[in-house]
């Protein structure tokens, strides 16, 4: 029984007049809302207590910033289908805000490491933001709103995400997290895209298909499945970068579970690469896969690699074994590019661009070509011209200038990367999932040839944070080592 003079709480508080008339108050006020704002006013209210509470978590915890970026990269396309209007091509930009900001509060009071922000990955993305800004004054480009929006993708998530993984994502189970979202979404995605194979596009789908998607999703009657990805292009090679990731990653997994979710991930990703219709994306666990054996430093491991590369280009350049397949005929054409239209009149789209830029050193301006070039300058000479691949559109935008330093960057992750897998991890677990890093990674370089892959979403995120976890290879090995010593005395004692 309550006595009187007890401390009153809970429900006891609704006596109080002044909580009544509050809580009126406020339900009269949420009404009014509704009935000015509608629907999306009442979604808007109901929304903002996760959203409160979201914010405080993330303030608390700023990693959880960086993991909502990763889960957003594989899904905020997708929703967009779903949810019109809204902007949330932005979402990871304003997460990724948000988590720095996070970390400047984080922080503000005890000493913040700043290794990560004298790291060659971090200065060399610096190096190639500042490049991207100066674009902004180059006299060729056409909008200034095109470069705003292309040159997030390009320059600034790079200089965003790796500093943040470097401070966040420092210790060897956040590469295990990253590794299991990996997994799982690329399992998500697959599925989907057999469901839109075999059921057919729901209602949202079917709508983008109609809006201009199915000139080139639909070819020949054939759907070319992109799951909740940008593209079917986007969808091929991601997916076939998680195959090859998959294969390594089980090879190297030390138990059960993991064998078994890497296993999964490797034959749905593979499965997802092949429905795609993504000719290009073939060349991601081809290469891949000659990265990973060429990491493992055994001769017997290199002539075996080899010989099942060679088996599976014979299989389609020599064979028409599966040719009753629509997806296994569309791949087969890649390797038989002197029949292949698409690949000529890419060749002369280059053709006319090395012309073009003869004289322009510096390119025709971020956002001048592909689809923001489209969108923003339709007029102008590089919207004109498909770049399809990655690479050209660098060349097309920022010129040879851009293009040489962007290709040495790459080339200088994947030399620095590899030497560190190679010859300064002891941990063959860890040697393992780092290698099919970079196997995914050296694969998306392939594909970025023929598609403009590398920088668009998930991939971009993906391939960002994984640069970092190459390296930080020798501090993973150290964490792991001292590890194994704790347990080693443990057990001694």
């Amino acid at each position: 029984m309550l006595q009187e003079n007890q401390h009153k709480t809970g429900s006891y508080i609704l006596e109080k007049p002044w909580v009544f008339l509050l809580l009126t108050g406020g339900i009269i006020l949420v009404g009014y809302l509704i009935s000015i704002g509608g629907l999306a006013m009442a979604m808007g209210l109901v929304a903002l207590p996760p959203i409160l509470l979201f914010l405080n978590r993330l303030f608390v915890n700023p990693r959880i910033g960086l993991f909502t970026v990763l889960i957003l990269a594989f899904t905020a396309i997708g929703i967009n289908r779903y949810i019109t209007g809204l902007p949330l091509g932005l979402s990871i930009d304003i997460m990724l805000i948000l988590t720095w900001v996070a970390v400047f509060f984080k922080f503000f009071n005890e000493k913040l490491d700043m290794a990560p922000f004298k790291s060659d990955l971090t200065l060399l993305s610096l190096v190639w933001f500042i490049y991207a800004v100066l674009q902004f004054f180059n006299p060729e480009a056409l909008s200034k709103t095109a470069w705003f929006y292309a040159m997030r993708g390009v320059a600034m998530y790079p200089l965003l995400i790796i500093p943040l993984t470097y401070l966040l994502f420092g210790k060897v189970k956040y590469l295990n997290y990253y590794l299991y979202i990996w997994a799982i979404f690329t399992i998500l995605a697959s599925i989907k895209g057999w469901m839109q194979l075999n059921i057919g596009p729901d209602f949202a789908e079917q709508r983008w298909l109609d809006q201009g998607g199915a000139v080139t999703h639909i070819l020949f009657g054939e759907l070319r499945v992109f799951s909740f990805f940008s593209d079917a292009g986007q969808f091929g090679a991601a997916q076939g970068a998680a195959g090859i990731a998959g294969i390594v990653l089980a090879i190297n997994a030390k138990n059960l579970r993991n064998r078994i979710l890497f296993t999964l991930m490797a034959v749905t990703g593979l499965y997802g690469m092949m429905i795609s219709g993504t000719r290009g994306a073939m060349i991601v666990p081809m290469i891949g896969g000659f990265v990973y054996v060429i990491h493992r430093k055994n001769i017997r491991v290199i002539i075996l690699g080899t010989l099942i590369l060679m088996g599976v280009y014979s299989f389609f350049k020599f064979t028409y074994i599966g040719q009753g397949v629509a997806q296994i005929r569309r791949m087969r054409t890649a390797f038989e590019p002197e029949d292949d239209a698409s690949l000529q009149i890419r060749l002369e789209n280059r053709r006319i661009l090395q012309d073009y830029l003869k004289s322009r050193p510096f390119g025709g301006g971020i956002g001048s070509a592909g689809n923001w070039g489209k969108r923003f300058s339709p007029n102008g000479f590089l919207a004109q011209i498909a770049t399809d691949s990655w690479y050209v559109q660098i060349w097309a935008e920022q010129g040879v200038v851009g293009l040489a330093f962007h290709l040495l960057m790459l080339t200088y992750i994947v030399v620095k990367g590899s030497y560190l897998i190679m010859f300064k991890v002891r941990d063959p677990v860890l040697r393992g999932k780092l290698s099919a890093l970079m196997a995914a990674f050296t694969g998306i370089m392939g594909a970025s040839y023929g598609n403009g892959v590398l920088g668009q979403m998930p991939t971009g995120a993906l391939t960002y944070m994984a640069w970092v976890f190459m390296f930080l290879a020798e501090e993973f090995d150290e964490e792991i080592q001292l590890e194994k010593e704790k347990q080693k005395q443990i057990n001694n004692k």
